[in-house]
């Protein structure tokens, strides 16, 4: 049976409803959880206004909702005291810390992670289908947001740290002590929107039958007019 966009959406906010309302109930740090659902807040806002005159695809919902599920789990515990691997310990019978010597909690670097992973992809929707990019920039544009996003955040991260300070602070920053550690959730952001776009490309390279001829028009020069003090001349003559 053919499922419409809205109808996809729909049933993917009644699941995510239910899955937060679950993990709002008495989570570790309710001031933590109440900074970490601000986004949150402003996403469904977006998600709300824009469903009807510009759906996303299945594609993009499915992505954009499998982040805000990963998210929440972080937000119920804090990211530094998310116990993955006590789950994967249960569930396996073997402790990724154990297995890769890690001496911190990495729920916070897979998050950041699946940011690029995960985002990149509806992203490039909003590129292609609004700004109408092309070939090489569709897939580098995704990636420059999401380095760019990746480090405003960061500078949020930093801003409520200060703001709030205390316990509040440092469970929000969530640096473990680790002096790289926005350095290090940028850099895997990053690394997730590049392998998000790599995807996107091979799979175009092999369906997409003008791709070359897409990709090497989008790197010619439009226009051999210089803009900067050239252009403002011109549009003072026009005036």
């Amino acid at each position: 049976m053919h499922i419409n966009h809205n109808q996809y959406l729909l049933g993917w906010s009644i699941i995510f409803s239910i899955w937060w309302i679950v993990l709002a109930i008495n989570p570790y740090d309710r001031a933590d959880w109440a900074l970490e659902n601000a986004l949150v807040f402003v996403g469904a806002i977006l998600i709300l206004i824009s469903w009807k005159k510009f759906p996303l695809s299945r594609v993009s919902y499915t992505m954009i909702f499998l982040f805000l599920f990963l998210h929440e789990l972080g937000a119920h515990y804090t990211y530094s005291k998310t116990p993955y691997d006590q789950w994967i310990l249960n569930a396996f019978g073997f402790s990724p810390n154990d297995l890769f010597g890690f001496e911190r909690n990495h729920y916070d670097r897979l998050i950041h992670f699946c940011y690029g992973l995960l985002l990149a992809y509806p992203v490039r929707e909003l590129f292609v289908r609004i700004v109408q990019v092309r070939g090489f920039w569709g897939y580098f544009l995704p990636l420059d947001l999401t380095m760019s996003t990746s480090a405003f955040f960061e500078l949020i991260e930093w801003g409520a740290a200060e703001i709030f300070g205390g316990d509040l602070g440092i469970a929000y920053l969530g640096t473990q002590g680790d002096v790289w550690d926005a350095q290090k959730d940028m850099a895997l952001a990053s690394l997730g929107a590049f392998c998000a776009m790599s995807i996107t490309a091979m799979i175009n390279i092999r369906l997409q039958r003008d791709f070359a001829k897409e990709w090497n028009e989008s790197l010619k020069v439009k226009s051999m007019d210089p803009l900067g003090e050239d252009e403002i001349i011109k549009m003072l003559k026009e005036k």
